[in-house]
């Protein structure tokens, strides 16, 4: 049974985590112009530092969702947000429960559980108090052409109703100089929406989907825009139920991340079509080469088609 004021309840029973979308409470939320990013993160305080900062100069608010971090994710984004200046700009809160991993757990979770990825994410979203929106992971870095590029975006979204696709290129981090930056695969999905009732998650086979109009314009941002940090030292596919739902037709990206990860690991980078070493000058940290040098002087187009078996 629905509590008072939720638009969708939970069905553990627990109005705290109740979903209240903004728009059906405008009395109490009224909207605000501009853009909110909206971080679902565990254990990301090693990449928060890279990710935080651009974040804070390309829109007007930053929402942080920590979910059962250990590394101490939550402070971590705390005081970037005050070395930034943006403390008045950023919300951070917990969700507190065991979310189901991607692939089959997800599929067997209800939709409306606090354990499933979509009610997560609905949650999540109904803290913005913006029109406009952008899912954002705790992996992912902005280059200064997509700060700029969000910066504006987000005063020329207003009222148009329309969704922004953004490319990102992966970037394996080998040591403090060596990245494999993979130029091999078009990874490019929606990221930023309007808010409203048109633009909410959903269950879908492996993840949850966030729906919009067909009638929205789709907007297509240029690449070389943002990377996604991935450590050889650390499990990037976690939260996967398996290696096996990777076999799936839908979900080509993931097999072509666990095609980079495995030859990355025996030591074959060179073998993989479109994959690109680059190394970065002494004292200087392959993240911050490959993001304020190496991709604003590459040439474009950054991906382009490869040979595949």
């Amino acid at each position: 049974m629905a509590t008072r004021g939720a638009d969708i309840a939970c069905r553990e029973g627990d109005p705290t985590y109740d979903v209240r979308w903004p728009w059906n409470h405008r009395d109490e939320t009224p909207s605000r112009p501009g853009l909110t990013c909206v971080f679902r993160v565990k254990d990301e305080a090693r990449n928060l530092p890279w990710v935080l900062p651009p974040v804070f100069e390309a829109v007007q608010h930053v929402v942080l969702v920590d979910n059962g971090s250990t590394d101490g994710t939550a402070e971590v984004a705390a005081r970037v947000a005050e070395e930034c200046g943006a403390a008045d700009r950023f919300t951070g809160t917990t969700y507190p429960f065991s979310v189901s991993r991607a692939g089959t757990e997800h599929l067997e979770t209800p939709p409306d559980s606090v354990h499933s990825l979509t009610h997560f994410y609905n949650w999540s979203f109904s803290h913005v108090g913006t029109d406009y929106s952008m899912k954002w992971d705790g992996d992912m870095v902005l280059t200064p052409e997509g700060v700029g590029v969000l910066r504006d975006l987000a005063w020329q979204l207003e009222g148009t109703g329309s969704v922004v696709a953004i490319p990102r290129h992966p970037l394996s981090v080998v040591s403090e100089r060596e990245a494999w930056l993979d130029l091999g695969f078009k990874f490019l999905e929606p990221w930023v929406y309007p808010m409203g009732p048109d633009f909410t998650f959903v269950k879908a086979f492996e993840w949850e989907v966030r729906e919009f109009p067909a009638t929205s314009e789709r907007i297509v941002a240029p690449e070389g825009l943002v990377v996604e940090l991935k450590w050889l030292d650390a499990d990037e596919f976690a939260h996967w139920t398996s290696r096996g739902d990777f076999a799936n037709s839908r979900v080509p990206r993931k097999r072509r991340e666990w095609e980079v990860y495995s030859a990355l690991v025996e030591g074959r980078g060179d073998t993989v079509p479109g994959l690109v070493r680059i190394e970065a000058p002494e004292g200087v940290h392959v993240v911050d080469h490959v993001v304020n040098t190496w991709l604003p002087r590459a040439e474009r187009p950054l991906v382009r088609r490869v040979p595949r078996d």
